[in-house]
């Protein structure tokens, strides 16, 4: 994937984010979306070594429309200034977690998760974290995991790490106000994320790391995940 080139038509977009220029560029476009989709063909054959789960999905199941849906936003510019794929066994619109690759000029990350969940299912994520806290916490508590992604703290997809971009100020309903581990159910989502710089992609061995990450993740999506399947 020649990372440079996608970044380089992306920073053009952010800044002609118009119909009559995305027009007379069509050709860049689509040479970019080809490149990117045959390197996210490559990450689907690499993450499906250690998940086995997403070995069926394929970069059209993984990837997005470059078109935006401006009808309830204030933003009408027509066109996203990123590209990303989003490799979930039940697919991009499923609960169930998945992983995701982002390619945006200054702000490039990989993330693992699951994320805005209904209510009950959330409230079935906190009991089933109560019950078994140990091996939730060995999941999340590893040097590995907390030197990637950190503890619970909310955070948004700028921040250079992160655990769960959502949180309660307080204790949800229903729960003891004075758990040990009340961060832990204050959550309202179930996704990590480890930002990485532009030249990330460029680099040799750079779908070894990104499986590394994704791995150290991997414990903690599957503890949600079985949860999360009960009700789809």
């Amino acid at each position: 994937m020649d990372s440079k080139r996608i970044l380089a038509f992306l920073r053009e977009v952010q800044q002609n984010n118009n119909r009559a220029w995305f027009a007379s560029h069509r050709d860049e476009y689509l040479a970019c979306k080809e490149d990117f989709e045959k390197d996210v063909a490559t990450i689907i054959a690499r993450i499906s070594e250690f998940d086995p789960s997403i070995s069926h999905i394929t970069p059209k199941d993984a990837t997005y429309r470059f078109y935006r849906d401006t009808r309830f936003s204030p933003d009408k510019s027509p066109y996203k200034n990123h590209f990303g794929a989003y490799i979930a066994a039940h697919g991009k619109k499923a609960l169930h977690g998945g992983y995701y690759v982002h390619l945006e000029p200054n702000h490039c990350l990989l993330a693992c998760g699951t994320y805005w969940l209904p209510t009950n299912i959330l409230t079935s994520c906190r009991n089933e974290i109560m019950g078994n806290i140990e091996e939730w916490r060995k999941r999340v508590e590893n040097k590995d995991f907390m030197k990637t992604f950190g503890k619970p703290a909310g955070g948004s997809w700028d921040d250079s790490h992160g655990f769960g971009m959502e949180h309660l100020k307080s204790c949800p309903a229903g729960f003891p106000r004075d758990y040990e581990h009340i961060h832990y159910l204050r959550m309202k989502d179930y996704c990590c994320w480890k930002g990485v710089d532009e030249t990330f992609f460029t680099k040799a061995k750079w779908m070894d790391e990104m499986v590394k990450i994704f791995k150290t993740a991997k414990p903690m999506m599957d503890f949600i995940n079985a949860v999360v399947d009960d009700y789809e």
